[in-house]
This record gives C-alpha cells, structure tokens and sequence, in this order.
C-alpha cells in the first residue's frame, strides 16, 4: 500500500475523500474544475517565484513521470552528494508493515548537523497559496520530516512552510509528531479494513471535491441528514443517539425536548425543527425571529432601488466588479451598471464611479446578499481616502436580504444561498455553470489573454446576480405581506 502526502491531505479534509481515492471507481470523480485548475496554477507559479527568489539555483531531480522509486533515488543521490538545496525531491521509504510512505517536499535545504550522510541534514518547505498556516499544511510538513528521518537518520528540528503573505512559517516538529502518528494510525485502519466512512455533505468543504457529486447523489437518495440546514458534524452524532435519523423525526420533535437533548439555545432548536417541517412540506414558513412588520417596512417598494453585487480575485486582494441594478418604479424601467476594472490598477477608478452612481440617487436604498459588499465599501473608502461621513452614509442605506431571509423565513433549501433560494423561487441564471469561483477564473483568463469574452461572461453573470437579489426581495415583499394567511410559529 502508498501512503502519500496527498493522500494524507484528502484524508485531513474528509475521511471519505481518501477512502474514495483508493478504492472507488475514478470514474464517477469529476475532473478538476477551472477554478481548481487555476489554484493549481497559481501554487506552481509561487513555487516558480520562490526558487527564483529565495533559493537560487537548486538541484532537481530528472525521472520518469510516475515512477517514484526513480525519483527518490535521484533525491537520495542529491542528498548524499550534499546538495544546498534540493527542489520536488521524492521521499520514499521502505516497506514499514506492508506500507511506502512517499511524499513530494517543495524544497529540501542542507543546513549543518549529523545524519547519515555525514555534518549535515536536510529539513523540509512546503510552498502554500495560503494566507494562513492551516494545520493540515503543517501536519504535511510534519508527515516530510517524518520521511526525512527514515531516509536521513535524524528527525529535523523543524520544518518549514512558504506562504505568499506571511513568508517563512517555522513548523513546530515536536507538538505535531503525535498528531501525526495518530492520524496515520487511524487512516490505515480505514484503508486497510475497508471501512467506508458515511456520506456527510459539508458544501464549504465539498465544493472543490471531485467526489462531491457521487457523494451528493447517495445523499439525495437517503434524504441524508447533513442535508438539512443547521445539522453540523458536531450534532449529527447526538442526533443519531437520539433516533433522529430522519427529515420527519426531526420535523416532529418538539423543539424544547430537542434543544435540552442538543444543548442548543431554544431559537436554533425551534429553526432547526421549523427547517425540517419545511423540508418536509417543501413550503416556506413565517419564524418572525424578527416582526414581520418592521422587516416588510423596511424593503417596501421605493420609488428607486439600488441593487449591488461585487466580484473580487482574494488573491490579488481586488475588487475588479461594482455591478449595479437600478429599478426606477415611477418610470418602470430596469439600468444595469457594470463598473468593470480592465486591470487591477483601476480599482480605484471604479471605486469612485460607483460612488458618484450611488450618490446620484441619495434617497434609494441598496440591496445586496450577505456581508461582503459592507466590508468591501469599508475596505475601499480606507484605501482610497474616502471621507468617513460620506463612507458611513453610504452603508447606511445597505439592507442585506440574506439576513432578513433568514431571521424571518424557512426555506426549503439546502443551503441559503443567493443561487438556491432564487432557484427555488423560480429565476435562472444565464450562464448555469457560473458561479463566484467561476468568475475568478474567467477575471485571471481577460487578465492572461484579453479575450473580451470573459469580461462580458462576468459582467452577464454579475448583472444575473443582482437580478436575483432583486427577485428574492420581491418574492419577501410578498411573503410578509399583511394578507398573507401564513402565521408565525414561534411560541408567543
């Protein structure tokens, strides 16, 4: 059996991703999309910069792609002879209980201290894209030095991993060791007695899997519980323990039992009975967590509103998208604005285009879906000198209708997001395949060919996702609507 690092990071992420990786049929594993090709991409384009940069000239070894005994021995050569550095050396072990530990370190460098090689050993760097150092990169860090002991002699003090924001992050060796040795344990004893973990759709999580269709489809076939807004891995367990394995268990439990058997406040237990009900009954119901009068007071329709959705490349820290719809209902006419940045240098103008469109209409309130679009304005008014009165004035008028979604309805929706609620409200989105990821890629592809294409392909999408936003708040107008029969359910 081999045991890679990119098995062990498949395993740290979902048990089942590694399981799948050995033992399912590849088949039913979709192909990386775009967006995960470009991070790939990006990973190696770091790498490139990091060797260029930091390193010099390093030793690499030459194999056949695939053969890995051909690569670890060229590494071991390297190492022997005593290179300086040694760049995507392999590290291979010998059999240990039937199985070869293997592993891919971005860079080996020589540094002095007694191995079997003679005054000198190697530790290992790991080159991330990550802003942070996530455990499971240290844990991977961990798993080279491990193999560096066996191929060495020695355990390095420490280990190393390269991120783009904070540079040189030291891996503490000794804290980490056991976490390691116990993750191995339990990983082996997954793989080698076959022990298929249970589907678990976590979408945060998922969403870059290749195995997240094959694992969504067994979900919808059981109607499985991670499904169901509000089951977390942490509370299925309890669930379970409690004979809660269905939708309709769930729906007709009472919410008061539930939150002392949970240990859940009462709001979240009676959200999460009222989510079941709706799963159940594939209608929307009235919480009022919020009154109702107050939320369909605060969205009725204004003579002009302001619908606002932004699109942003995280790692060029840019916001390149300010799209704006505008409902003018005394002249019923709809205007999409699309301020678009051509380059990541014209931030700032689309910035201050934006504003002189929202100041234009003073009195119009701005809609738009989760928080993002607040922070963003926060983030921009600082950066490009904008007075605090005029910045603070300007949020004022945000009205986030992701938030009043959910503090007032239950939805019989997966997940709460801007594309599942207006799908199940009916409206469609151009493009189907777009989404915000989607449009990172297509932003990097304008930027490395200047295809026109891709611009007008994020502007329709964007233009699309204010149209949602806009489709959501009227469908809530109605919904809150006094005349509406539906009544709240929460306990007076």
């Amino acid at each position: 059996m081999l045991l890679s690092a990119k098995l062990l990071l498949s395993y740290q992420r979902c048990q089942r991703q590694a399981f799948l990786d050995v033992y399912a049929d590849r088949s039913q594993k979709a192909p990386p999309s775009d967006f995960l090709n470009k991070l790939r991409q990006d990973r190696i384009e770091l790498q490139r910069h990091f060797f260029t940069t930091e390193t010099g000239v390093g030793a690499e070894p030459k194999y056949p792609t695939g053969d890995w005994q051909a690569g670890a021995e060229a590494t071991l050569a390297f190492m022997e002879s005593g290179a300086p550095s040694i760049r995507l050396g392999v590290l291979l072990t010998q059999p240990i209980d039937g199985v070869v530990y293997f592993s891919n370190p971005d860079l080996l460098t020589k540094i002095p201290g007694q191995s079997v090689f003679g005054d000198w050993l190697y530790v290992p760097t790991d080159i991330r894209l990550s802003k942070r150092p996530k455990l499971e990169y240290q844990i991977l860090a961990t798993f080279h030095a491990f193999l560096l002991a066996s191929v060495q002699g020695t355990w390095p003090e420490v280990a190393y991993l390269y991120l783009p924001e904070q540079g040189t992050y030291p891996v503490n060796l000794p804290r980490l060791q056991p976490k390691l040795d116990k993750m191995l344990c339990d990983l082996l004893s997954i793989l080698r007695d076959r022990l298929e973990p249970e589907v678990f759709i976590v979408h945060n999580r998922c969403n870059l899997c290749g195995w997240l269709p094959h694992c969504y489809q067994l979900a919808q076939q059981d109607q499985h519980l991670s499904l169901l807004p509000g089951v977390t891995p942490s509370r299925y367990p309890l669930l379970q323990s409690h004979h809660l394995t269905r939708v309709e268990d769930i729906a007709k439990a009472d919410p008061v039992d539930l939150a002392q058997i949970m240990d859940l406040g009462k709001e979240v237990a009676f959200k999460l009975v009222c989510q079941a009900q709706s799963f159940t009954t594939q209608a929307p119901i009235l919480i009022a967590q919020d009154s109702p009068t107050a939320t369909s007071q605060l969205i009725s329709p204004a003579p002009i509103e302001l619908y606002f959705d932004i699109e942003a490349e995280p790692s060029l820290n840019l916001d390149y998208l300010h799209g704006v719809l505008v409902i003018d209902r005394e002249h019923q006419t709809q205007t999409f604005h699309s301020l678009l940045a051509d380059c990541p240098e014209q931030e700032e103008q689309i910035w201050w285009q934006f504003l002189e469109l929202a100041l234009s209409y003073p009195q119009a309130p701005i809609y738009h879906f989760c928080p993002y679009e607040v922070q963003a304005i926060e983030r921009l008014a600082v950066l490009y000198g904008t007075p605090d009165t005029l910045s603070q004035e300007l949020i004022g008028r945000f009205i986030d209708i992701h938030a009043l979604v959910t503090r007032t309805v239950v939805l019989p929706v997966e997940r709460y997001t801007l594309k599942l609620i207006a799908r199940w409200l009916g409206f469609q989105w151009r493009n189907s395949e777009a989404n915000g990821a989607q449009s990172i890629y297509w932003y990097s592809e304008w930027l490395a060919t200047g295809n026109h294409h891709f611009l007008e392909t994020i502007a329709d999408y964007n233009e699309d996702d204010c149209q949602a936003t806009f489709h959501i708040k009227n469908w809530l107008v109605n919904f809150l609507a006094p005349e509406n029969s539906l009544t709240s359910l929460v306990d007076e």
